[in-house]
C-alpha cells in the first residue's frame, strides 16, 4: 500500500521570521513585511505554512486586519 500521508521529512524546518530577526513590534504600516504573509489572493497565510510561531502569527493577523481597515492592504485581489 502506498503511503499517501504528508510527512515532515521532506519539509525543511521553518523558523519564525520575527524571532530569528529579533523584531518585537509588528506595525500595520509596514506593508512590505505584511505582504510576505499574505497569499496571491490577499488572504492571510497560516502559520504552519509561513513558519511563524503562534505569538507572532496572532500579531501578524491583527496587523493585516488593521492595515486592511486603514486602506493600506487590499481585502481581495483586483
Amino acid at each position: 500500500m502506498i503511503n499517501t500521508k504528508n510527512t515532515t521529512k521532506n519539509n525543511p524546518d521553518k523558523h519564525c521570521f520575527f524571532c530569528v530577526n529579533q523584531i518585537d513590534n509588528i506595525n500595520y504600516k509596514d506593508v512590505t513585511t505584511l505582504q510576505r504573509f499574505m497569499s496571491h489572493y490577499c488572504r492571510i497565510v497560516p502559520g504552519r505554512r509561513t513558519g511563524l510561531c503562534a505569538k507572532h502569527q496572532r500579531k501578524v493577523s491583527t496587523a493585516i486586519k488593521r492595515g486592511r481597515e486603514m486602506g493600506l492592504l487590499p481585502f481581495v485581489r483586483k
